[in-house]
């Protein structure tokens, strides 16, 4: 089965550039798709920004793995991918579903001040029986964890 997961964000072309330097993966080139639906007519400018001067979607960005496979003609990955879409209400409460991010025990410290260096904030450390851990908040407030 194909997935992928989508994130709400206030700015998903920030959110998208926070996640795709976290997890080394590569923000999506929708370029080529827009500029061929704007000049097909089949689309209207106002649905489009854009993003380190290219073409992008307003009101969406994704970010992929860089080795999946993906759609060279409309940008879109096909495996392992993170889409962020704009709404207009800010996140409320805890998140429901969070990303668990696995550098490895000698590496943590050294991820997490990466990933503060990038905007985002440290909430607390964990260390249980059961393992250590890094509780974090993307530049959205979106928490997430560092083991």
């Amino acid at each position: 089965m194909h997935w992928k997961l989508v994130i709400d964000a206030a700015d998903p072309h920030r959110q998208a550039a926070f996640w795709a330097a976290a997890l080394d993966y590569a923000v999506e080139d929708h370029s080529t798709l827009i500029a061929g639906l704007l000049s097909a007519g089949a689309i209207t400018p106002d649905l489009v920004t854009e993003v380190d001067g290219r073409h992008a979607w307003q009101t969406l960005a994704a970010v992929r793995h860089p080795e999946d496979p993906y759609d060279p003609a409309g940008g879109t990955g096909l495996g392992r991918r993170i889409l962020f879409q704009r709404v207009p209400e800010p996140k409320q409460g805890k998140n429901r579903l969070h990303l668990d991010l696995h550098p490895g025990p000698d590496a943590r410290a050294a991820t997490v001040a990466r990933l503060e260096a990038l905007g985002a904030t440290t909430l607390r450390e964990v260390a249980e029986p059961g393992g250590s851990w890094t509780v974090m908040q993307d530049p959205e407030g979106n928490e997430y964890c560092v083991h």
